[in-house]
């Protein structure tokens, strides 16, 4: 089992408490969930061949919304655009496992360009403020995948005892969306980051080190948050799972999903002697990691005051 990478055991995710499920458990589960899941689950009805020629796919299946700020499109093309999340190549096939539907505003937002627009002196204080404030509904946004993501055990388990695939196609399904959404909300404060990253030279000299250090904590925040999504994509891959499409790894040699084509995550740091992937020590991790999260957050609530205070004074 030199594929996968396991990560720690079951605590507090937030206000929720994350399954631990019993090894035997886990071990029976990863044995013959291969078998039982429906192919719907392990590929989707579109593989892309393009990105921008399947978004009409992908608008139907968000039902024509912006996954970010809810704008609806009202079967309006112009009106929607389809972005690709994750670490995919825009070269070839896309899966639209990888694809999600965002307004133009929000777009416009993640649309790269040659250089990055700054921030006016008097729209600075705005612009820090909804930052503050999209990065907040990204640490719930994280929260909120870590929880569906340490459920899956428990959804395979329950489907494989029922010998009914209904609610372990629902459980696919929002897996695959919270990751879709999550990973776009991150871009999104990436975003936005970068922009002011590119204002710092633009501001008074007296605001830069309170911009500095407000960058900085932000930056460091996201980072953490990465590294719970990185974690929880781990529990899918602990499950012989795609962490991006769901679709079935039924080769330990391989380094790419053979559907959607994303890097598989390695488990071989939280594996048992005999190769089984430690869910405990995973999901423990997870929960340690959020919790460093939520430190960080003290320090950006403090560093995110002071800047205030200086733009309202300048």
């Amino acid at each position: 089992m030199d594929r996968r990478q396991p990560i720690a055991g079951g605590r507090p995710i937030g206000a929720r408490w994350v399954p631990v499920p019993p090894r035997d458990v886990v071990d029976r589960t990863i044995g013959v969930v291969g078998a039982f899941l429906p192919q719907r689950c392990l590929r989707s009805p579109v593989t892309s061949r393009d990105w921008r020629a399947d978004r009409a796919f992908v608008f139907d299946r968000d039902a024509f919304t912006c996954r970010h700020c809810g704008t609806v499109g009202e079967d309006e093309p112009t009106s929607l655009r389809s972005y690709p999340v994750g670490d995919i190549s825009l070269e070839g096939d896309v899966h639209e496992s990888a694809l999600v539907t965002v307004c133009c505003a929000c777009f416009t937002v993640l649309e790269p360009s040659p250089s990055t627009e700054t921030v006016a002196g008097g729209d600075l204080f705005d612009f820090v403020r909804d930052t503050t404030r999209v990065q907040g509904g990204t640490i719930s946004d994280v929260a909120d995948f870590a929880s569906v993501a340490t459920s899956l055990p428990d959804s395979l388990e329950s489907a494989v005892d029922d010998e009914t695939d209904v609610d372990l196609d629902a459980s696919v399904a929002k897996y695959r969306r919270a990751r879709r959404d999550v990973v776009l909300a991150l871009d999104l404060v990436d975003a936005r980051l970068e922009r002011l990253a590119a204002s710092e030279t633009a501001v008074d000299s007296d605001v830069r080190p309170a911009l500095a250090a407000f960058s900085e904590t932000a930056a460091q925040l996201q980072r953490t948050l990465r590294e719970v999504v990185a974690s929880s994509e781990t529990v899918a891959t602990g499950l012989d799972r795609c962490h991006g499409c769901f679709a079935s790894l039924e080769r330990s040699e391989d380094e790419t999903c053979p559907n959607c084509g994303l890097v598989v995550h390695q488990t071989v740091d939280w594996e048992h002697d005999d190769g089984t992937v430690a869910f405990d020590r995973l999901f423990a991790t997870i929960n340690e990691t959020l919790q460093g999260a939520s430190q960080t957050t003290e320090t950006l609530t403090d560093r995110t005051m002071t800047l205030a205070e200086q733009l309202v004074d300048t």
